[in-house]
């Protein structure tokens, strides 16, 4: 007789009504391309090819539009034919792919197409321009104003004898002040 391995089950653990509630919350963009996986993988095993038809390049155009526009928009991708969530989803993917992994190649390539227009311009205006924005790039930084701060370390004692010393000389002003004032009005 073969002994039945029964896994360790914990008990008390919540259960989620339905499958909608066991999933998880996704941005639009994770569950457009959620559904374009089922919809590729289900063409792919019934040898189903996915053709959109015109009307369904422009409900796919529609709906990239108002997400790129609207970045709160929820589509209701059920309401909509497979046709039209593949379409979509490559044209929500082509959208968000980087044409460069990392921003310090683009900075580079901006500070050398910079340098090139600087080198090859006859136009003065042209060339002063792209010096201009040479000069605005980060790390070059030709025009930006600098503030410096001085940090000064002192003891307690030190602050306070500051402080006493600037109250007793605002003191001293204000009674020079009120002592012009009784003098202006008694002879003025």
């Amino acid at each position: 007789m073969t002994e039945l391995n029964i896994p360790n089950i914990e008990e008390n653990i919540p259960l989620p009504a339905n499958a909608k509630e066991a999933f998880p919350n996704l941005t639009p963009s994770e569950e457009l391309n959620m559904r374009a996986n089922v919809i590729k993988f289900l063409s792919d095993i019934s040898d189903t090819v996915i053709t959109p038809t015109e009307e369904e390049y422009d409900q796919a155009e529609k709906v990239a539009k108002k997400m790129a526009t609207d970045p709160s928009y929820r589509p209701e991708f059920a309401k909509y034919p497979n046709e039209t969530i593949a379409f979509l989803a490559g044209m929500v993917n082509q959208m968000n792919t980087s044409l460069v992994d990392d921003l310090s190649i683009l900075k580079q390539y901006v500070i050398n197409k910079l340098i090139s227009e600087i080198e090859t311009t006859s136009d003065s205006k042209t060339r002063i321009a792209a010096l201009k924005h040479l000069g605005d790039v980060d790390g070059v930084d030709a025009f930006k104003k600098r503030t410096e701060i001085t940090v000064k370390m002192q003891s307690i004692e030190e602050v306070e004898h500051e402080l006493l010393k600037t109250l007793s000389n605002i003191e001293n002003r204000v009674i020079d002040v009120e002592a012009k004032h009784v003098y202006l009005e008694n002879n003025g």
